[in-house]
């Protein structure tokens, strides 16, 4: 009868380890969850100081993102246009090139090709 009783008193104890040791995962998950949370917070925090320092900073130098903004357009439009410019003086010639080696054909056969079919014939 005191085996039975042991046996017993041991799976008591293995279910109480094993809940201890779900519990433990749980709240371990839960601080992690927690820890991200609270991290999350100081990255958002830290990124909005920077955030006001860099749009101080921008406004104490003067610069005005007004003016920026249309220099930056000006100069794009400009760039735009002499991309446009060098299609239109290039396009015939590649027109050209690429109809050239469209139409080009060549009725010579090549050697390699001599020899392979040669080769395969059974004539060498």
């Amino acid at each position: 009868m005191q085996s039975g009783t042991g046996i017993q008193e041991l799976m008591a104890a293995e279910t109480r380890a094993s809940q201890i040791v779900a519990e433990a995962r749980i709240a371990r998950g839960d601080r992690m969850k927690q820890a991200k949370a609270d991290a999350q917070e100081l990255i958002n925090a830290y990124r909005a100081e920077k955030q006001e320092e860099f749009n101080n900073m921008v406004l104490s130098k003067g610069g005005s993102e007004g003016s920026a903004s249309a220099k930056l357009q000006g100069e794009t439009q400009a760039e735009i246009k002499a991309m446009q410019d060098q299609f239109q003086k290039n396009a015939q010639k590649a027109v050209d090139v690429l109809l050239s080696k469209c139409c080009e054909v060549s009725l010579e056969v090549p050697t390699a090709r001599i020899r392979a079919t040669q080769k395969a014939a059974g004539v060498a």
